[in-house]
């Protein structure tokens, strides 16, 4: 009787490749290009024109806003951990986004050998596309505290990416989510502090500075909330070092001059660096 091969799939082909004199072997149903998607990512670089440096730029913020895009998934997984008061996986999430910002600022410095004259030859082809049009950079902004509702007006042309900014400008921040678990775990947290406009920034509270200071004088007893202030102020920390290489190379580049989006430049970049997301764990280390 003949068998039935109507559930036999055909063998995917293989393929044998002399690799430093090993015989290596494998099957095609995935490659390293397919999996990655390599022909549609490397076909998404096209400068607008035929200046040599333009494909760097491109390059740098392609590759910006995939980093960032990490940076959100991250970001929104460690949110849900602290509020099942699960810690151990944030702070392993916490310090791959502060060494993502690492790499995002050396980015800046990879541009930054672009110079004044390569820039000002394609920079008119750029027309009014801007940094400040990040929505990836706003919701990251966004999730960490920088509740500034206005700049999410410059998304507005796209209604999906408008509506999740709008989401994440309903919902409690990283740092009040934190400021919840030390309320949960008994500390006095004012309830002004934990049930607000969540739409609105964070405004610094002595109370909340008073429960940080009593975590940070007894690191024995709170070890595992000492652990989760200091990877907010590592995450903040490489958040600044990124904004402050950042404004230097437009500085470097452009002088300045105004941004391609209207903002003030470097003007406006400087202003970035006096805002704080986590306001109590700075201030704390005066009075310790």
């Amino acid at each position: 009787m003949a068998k039935d091969k109507s559930n036999t799939a055909p063998a995917a082909p293989a393929t044998s490749v002399d690799v430093a004199g090993e015989d290596i072997h494998w099957n095609q149903d995935i490659s390293y290009g397919s999996y990655l998607k390599l022909d549609d990512l490397l076909a998404c670089q096209a400068p607008l024109s035929d200046k040599h440096d333009e494909m760097l730029f491109v390059v740098i913020h392609q590759a910006s806003e995939l980093w960032m895009k990490c940076c959100i998934h991250e970001i929104g997984a460690a949110m849900e951990h602290v509020k099942a008061d699960n810690l151990g996986p944030v702070f392993k999430m916490l310090s791959r986004v502060a060494r993502i910002q690492t790499n995002l600022k050396q980015s800046w410095e990879i541009l930054s050998t672009m110079t004044p004259s390569d820039y000002a030859a394609f920079r008119d082809d750029l027309g009014q596309s801007s940094g400040f049009q990040s929505f990836q950079y706003r919701e990251i902004e966004y999730r960490l505290g920088n509740k500034a509702e206005r700049m999410a007006e410059a998304h507005k042309a796209s209604p999906a990416r408008y509506d999740r900014l709008q989401k994440v400008l309903d919902e409690p921040s990283f740092y009040d989510l934190c400021l919840q678990l030390l309320a949960r775990r008994g500390f006095d947290i004012p309830a002004d502090v934990l049930e607000r406009d969540w739409r609105k920034p964070y405004v610094a509270n002595d109370k909340v500075e008073a429960a940080w200071l009593a975590i940070y004088r007894d690191t024995q007893k709170y070890w595992d909330l000492y652990e989760l202030a200091e990877k907010l102020v590592d995450l903040e920390h490489h958040f600044h070092a990124w904004r402050f290489a950042h404004m230097k190379t437009v500085e470097r580049i452009i002088g300045y001059k105004r941004g391609t989006g209207g903002t003030g430049g470097v003007s406006y970049l400087v202003k970035a660096l006096d805002l704080r997301f986590f306001p109590e764990l700075w201030t704390l280390r005066t009075s310790l």
